[in-house]
């Protein structure tokens, strides 16, 4: 019999992809299921990007193999985009990676900085891909707990108490997926002291930060955070361009040239139309954001009441493109979500799915029309 790699066997396949093809039979037998359960935006890109990629595929070297270091002119509107957004200074040569979406970034750094058997602090609950690559690499995973009593921050008395000394790595995710919490500049400072005091590298995952936010924030803000921290970046949620594949990684020269180095074995550059594309979304004025949150706003309003429905609570202050929400007492993440489905055609994600603190939440999406929503809530 064929013997297939050893660090298969500690990855199970995405919780999406198994019920997704749950979804889609369901369809296939004439179910008219609403998903609310997947991140993908909805609405179009901005059209300066479309006329971008479009205008870009006539240019000479459109075709060829690019730099994988990407266009001195995208690291130049990336440095650009954070000093106006976030007040970060970044050299566009030395410190910014464009990557194929952040989610490649994960990968590479967790490449990067640990060997087998090093250990590495995730969030629970948190994106999963931090503890799914961490298996596939053979790195120990250290769950810190975050709950809403702390509203969702960590608790540095309970990380002091464990056993540091094989950790290198910390996860972060502000705002926070799956619950949309927003870290405090001081929150920042002392996760920026507790890297440095341990030698641990932090890495701060911002997709969220445009999304219903009306303070965008970088751990990069902080004073001294190069020295110990990175953060990803990408242009997926903010600007509707989940499957162009386009995210970033910023950091001090020494950490980015680490990853470049995994990141070289693993690609051949991100093609020209794309990164031509991202240059004009990055140049865009701030009334794409406000436009694109009145949206977002009209449909997390209508969300609140279907979760009202279900009896569910919910924190108005959180940001993102989700809405996080507290099951009455009792109730079982995974039985309501497949009560929903199977009863009310109504496909959405639980708690679970995030780490074993998600239990008694489920999640709903906002990439979906105010129209379905609604239709949601008239079945519920």
């Amino acid at each position: 019999m064929i013997q297939f790699a050893e660090r298969t066997k500690a990855v199970q396949e995405y919780f999406f992809s198994i019920k997704l093809r749950e979804v889609r039979k369901l369809i296939s037998e004439g179910k008219e299921i609403i998903n609310l359960g997947i991140g993908s935006p909805d609405l179009a890109p901005p059209k300066e990007v479309i006329t971008a990629i479009s205008n870009s595929l006539t240019d000479a070297t459109a075709h060829k193999y690019q730099s994988y270091s990407g266009l001195p002119e995208l690291r130049n509107a990336i440095a650009n985009f954070y000093k106006n957004k976030y007040d970060v200074s970044l050299n566009a040569d030395k410190e910014i990676l464009p990557l194929m979406g952040s989610k490649e970034g994960i990968m590479h750094i967790t490449m990067a900085f640990l060997n087998e058997g090093d250990k590495v602090l995730i969030p629970n609950p948190g994106y999963p891909t931090y503890a799914l690559v961490s298996d596939l690499l053979g790195v120990e995973k250290m769950f810190y707990n975050l709950d809403d009593s702390n509203n969702w921050q960590p608790n540095f008395t309970a990380l002091e108490r464990q056993d540091l000394s094989k950790v290198k790595l910390m996860w972060i995710n502000y705002p926070h997926m799956p619950t949309g919490a927003n870290a405090q500049k001081e929150v920042y400072e002392k996760i920026i002291s507790f890297g440095k005091k341990h030698n641990i590298v932090i890495v701060n995952d911002n997709p969220y930060s445009f999304i219903l936010n009306d303070n965008p924030q970088s751990i990069l803000q902080i004073e001294g955070a190069k020295e110990i921290a990175m953060e990803l970046n990408s242009l997926s949620k903010s600007f509707n361009m989940a499957g162009w594949r386009v995210g970033m990684l910023l950091g001090n020269e020494q950490f980015v040239n680490q990853v470049l180095k995994v990141k070289t074995q693993m690609d051949s550059g991100m093609f020209y139309g794309i990164q031509k594309g991202a240059i004009a979304a990055l140049e865009l004025s701030d009334n794409w954001f406000v436009n694109l949150n009145k949206t977002y706003t009209k449909r997390r309003n209508l969300v609140w009441k279907l979760a009202e429905k279900l009896n569910c609570t919910y924190d108005k202050n959180a940001s993102g493109m989700f809405v996080w929400a507290k099951l009455p007492k009792g109730k079982v993440s995974e039985k309501i979500v497949d009560e929903l489905l199977y009863e009310k055609d109504i496909f959405i994600t639980p708690g679970t799915v995030f780490g074993s603190n998600g239990e008694g939440y489920i999640r709903f999406s906002l990439c979906v029309s105010s129209e379905i929503i609604k239709e949601a809530i008239n079945r519920i």
